[in-house]
C-alpha cells in the first residue's frame, strides 16, 4: 500500500535529515542514511511448553559515506547526539583510509512511501496459534519434540535519505511462525529439522498447515531409524522446496555482484539463452510478507522476471555492480517465486525408479563451474516409485548448472513461506554414494 507523504510519520525522516546534515558538515561528498526500528511481540516455546511471551524493540542507524570515491559504512544503535557525532567522525576516518573506487556512488531521485501488512500485534492470536500447533504435535506427532518454536508479530519502520535526493520510507508488519525439533523413541533420535515462514494473516489454514510445519513434524517422526544405500549409483532426486531454495541461492549468486565483478559467473553472457529446463520459471516477490520492495542501496524494486521457460531474462547487478561491470542496473531485494508445474507431487515420486526425496542439501561452497558434493539430510529413499525408509550418511554429487537443465518435472503444488514460493522438483543424473 502506497501512502501520501502527509499520511506518513515524519519522525524518522527528521532524524535521518539530522544525521545527513552531520555527514555533510563532516565533509562527505555523498552519503546515505537509514534510520529505523523493529518491534517484535513473540511467544516462545521450549521442549513442547510455552516458555516466554515478550515484546522487544530495537533501533538502528545505518550510515554510508563517500569521500573522493572512497567508501565506508557503519551501523549505530543510538540516536543521541554524542553517539552520532562520534560515529560520523569515525566513519570519515575510515573512508579516508579506504581504497578509491570510481564505481562507488549513492542512489539519486528515488521516492517511496510503502506500508504493508498488519500494523498491530494481537497477543491472543499469537497464543491461540501456538496452542493449536502444540495440540497438533501432541495429537498427531507425539514422538516429535518441539525443542524451540515461536509465533510473533513484527513491525519494522525505516526512512532512508541520500545526498542525491532519494527519500524512501516503509512501515511493514508481518506474522511469523517457526518450529525446530527432533523425534525420539527410547534412546534413538532423528536429526534436527526445521520449518517456518512469514505471513500477513493466519486466515484460511490451521497452524500446522502453514509453511509445511505439520508435514515436517510427520516426516521427522519417520526419521528416527535410517538406512544407507548399499552401493554407488546414478539416480534421480525429488527436491523439496527447502532443497530447491539451495539451488535458487546458487543461481541468484551467479547473477549478482560478487560473481559478475569477479568474472566467474557462468551466465555473464547468457541473457536470452536457455540456461535451465523449459519447465523452470523464476520471478520476483518483492512485496511478500517480511519483505519490503526497496533495495539496500536505496532503490525502488519493480517486479522482475529472471527465468521464463528456462531462458535467462536478466542479470541482477546492484548500482555498484552495474557501474563496475557496465551492465544494466537491476534493483532487487529478497523475495522469489518459482512457477508451478503441472505434475502432482505424488507423480513426481512415482516417476523415480531409484533415488531419494531430499529434504535438505548440505553442499558447502560449490566449485566455480557448479560442481558440488554434499550430504542429503531429512531425506527418504525411493525405489520403483515407492517411498522407503529415511536415509543417513548418503551423499550426492553433480553439477548445479547441469541440474537446472535436467529438471524432469515441476510439481503443481508449491510451499509458500512468505519470502519464497517454491515447488518440488524432479531432477535426474545425480551420483549417489
Amino acid at each position: 500500500m502506497n501512502m501520501a507523504a502527509q499520511d506518513f510519520d515524519s519522525t524518522l525522516r527528521d532524524q535521518a535529515e539530522q544525521v545527513l546534515g552531520l555527514m555533510r558538515a563532516q565533509g562527505f561528498d555523498q552519503a546515505q542514511v537509514s534510520v529505523g526500528w523493529h518491534r517484535q511481540s513473540e511467544l516462545n516455546v521450549a521442549h513442547d511448553e510455552p516458555s516466554l511471551m515478550r515484546s522487544t524493540e530495537q533501533s538502528r542507524v545505518s550510515l554510508l559515506g563517500l569521500l573522493d570515491g572512497r567508501r565506508a559504512s557503519t551501523e549505530l544503535s543510538s540516536l543521541d547526539e554524542a553517539s552520532l557525532r562520534n560515529g560520523v567522525a569515525e566513519l570519515y576516518a575510515a573512508a579516508r583510509a579506504a581504497p578509491r573506487d570510481e564505481a562507488n556512488t549513492v542512489s539519486a531521485g528515488q521516492h517511496a512511501r510503502v506500508v504493508q501488512g498488519p500494523q498491530e500485534a494481537d497477543p491472543v492470536l499469537l497464543a491461540d496459534t501456538m496452542a493449536e500447533l502444540l495440540a497438533f504435535r501432541s495429537r498427531e506427532t507425539p514422538r516429535f519434540t518441539l525443542e524451540e518454536g515461536a509465533t510473533a508479530h513484527h513491525l519494522s519502520q525505516s526512512h532512508t535519505l541520500t545526498t542525491s535526493g532519494s527519500d524512501l520510507a516503509s512501515r511493514a508488519g508481518w506474522l511469523s511462525l517457526s518450529a525446530f525439533g527432533t523425534a525420539r523413541e527410547g534412546d534413538r533420535a532423528s536429526s534436527f529439522n526445521y520449518a517456518g515462514g512469514d505471513a500477513h494473516d493466519w486466515a484460511g489454514q490451521s497452524a500446522e498447515a502453514w509453511f509445511g510445519i505439520g508435514e515436517m513434524m510427520r516426516d521427522t517422526s519417520q526419521q528416527i531409524d535410517t538406512q544407507r544405500f548399499s552401493a554407488k549409483f546414478v539416480g534421480e532426486v525429488v527436491f523439496t522446496p527447502n532443497a530447491v531454495d539451495d539451488l535458487l541461492g546458487w543461481l541468484l549468486g551467479q547473477l549478482g555482484d560478487a560473481q559478475l565483478i569477479a568474472g566467474s559467473s557462468l551466465y555473464r553472457d547468457q541473457v536470452g539463452q536457455a540456461i535451465a529446463s523449459p519447465l523452470l520459471g523464476l520471478t520476483s516477490r518483492f512485496a511478500a510478507p517480511g519483505v519490503v520492495p526497496l533495495s539496500a542501496d536505496a532503490f525502488n524494486t519493480p517486479s522482475v522476471s529472471v527465468l521464463n521457460e528456462g531462458r535467462l531474462q536478466t542479470l541482477l547487478p546492484s548500482l555498484y555492480g552495474s557501474r563496475k561491470t557496465g551492465l544494466a542496473h537491476v534493483p532487487t531485494t529478497s523475495g522469489w517465486e518459482v512457477a508451478a508445474g503441472t505434475t502432482p507431487r505424488t507423480e513426481l515420486v512415482g516417476q523415480v525408479e531409484r533415488g531419494a526425496i531430499v529434504g535438505r542439501l548440505s553442499m558447502g561452497m560449490p566449485a566455480a563451474n557448479g560442481d558440488f558434493s554434499g550430504v542429503i539430510k531429512n531425506s527418504f529413499r525411493i525405489d520403483g516409485g515407492v517411498v522407503g525408509p529415511a536415509l543417513s550418511e548418503v551423499m550426492i554429487s553433480g553439477n548445479i548448472a547441469r541440474m537446472l537443465k535436467e529438471i524432469l518435472a515441476v510439481s503443481r503444488e508449491r510451499l509458500d513461506t512468505g519470502s519464497t514460493v517454491l515447488p518440488w522438483l524432479r531432477i535426474g543424473g545425480l551420483h549417489f554414494s
